[in-house]
């Protein structure tokens, strides 16, 4: 395999993992009876993921696991722009095998059913706060937005060595903990495709949300902080977006 192809792979993987992780953590262990780990640990989980695959491929491909991340890197001047779309498809590729695996493994519970939503992102009814459409709009972009300042921040070439993927992690984890109950947090587009193509019906209907709030988000989280931190130093193709943590 060449460079970007092992790149790509390592996306995929990644993304894979976020996804059977984050999402497997709500359908199988949340609502377990006395030992569900609840909406804290559903948060944690996938903030672990991106924590854990970060010192794992970073190195390989930057762990963006995520098209926001992808768009907002290349936006804030930290990624090649020819590599958006190859990226953005291994790391939906990886999504929905992802949530392929989680569903067979969920549909062995005998009172299993995606009527529960499969982990599956939404607004207005299918919120589970019921918040309206421009409640979980503006929750989306602002926490992309955010989300990507603090990737930006953390692997700027003048943040503190070894630190980016924890700031990261931790990052992903607060995310899911203000927004689990407005939208079941997305702020990542292929995350949310996974489920959705299981659940069907109106996960896939609400599903352009979690495409364009993510994207939105994303790119301004990159515009802002590439003009209040304009030396591109990071994450960019064939570099790690936690370079200083090897």
């Amino acid at each position: 395999m060449n460079g970007n192809s092992k790149k790509l792979a390592a996306e995929a993987i990644g993304t894979f993992w976020l996804t059977f992780g984050g999402c497997g953590s709500a359908v199988i262990a949340a609502g377990v009876p006395q030992v569900g780990i609840g909406m804290l640990g559903v948060a944690l989980a996938f903030g672990l993921t991106v924590l854990t695959m970060a010192y794992a491929i970073g190195h390989i491909s930057g762990c963006h696991l995520n098209p926001a991340v992808t768009v907002g890197l290349a936006c804030g001047g930290r990624f090649p722009t020819n590599l958006i779309l190859p990226y953005i498809i291994a790391q939906v590729v990886g999504a929905i095998v992802g949530a392929a695996v989680l569903y067979a493994i969920a549909s062995g519970a005998p009172d299993f059913s995606t009527a529960g939503g499969f982990a599956a992102n939404g607004y207005a009814d299918h919120s589970p706060g019921k918040y309206g459409l421009g409640a979980c709009l503006l929750s989306e972009i602002v926490l992309t937005m955010m989300f990507l300042f603090v990737i930006m921040g953390a692997t700027h070439g003048k943040a503190p060595a070894g630190f980016a993927p924890i700031a990261i992690g931790l990052a992903l984890t607060l995310i899911h903990l203000i927004s689990i109950h407005v939208t079941n947090t997305s702020v990542n587009p292929a995350r949310s495709t996974g489920p959705a193509l299981f659940v069907g019906g109106w996960a896939l209907a609400q599903l352009w949300l979690f495409w364009v709030a993510p994207l939105i988000g994303g790119a301004a989280g990159g515009f802002i902080y590439r003009w209040l931190s304009p030396e591109p130093t990071g994450a960019v193709t064939g570099e790690s977006m936690i370079q200083k943590a090897a």
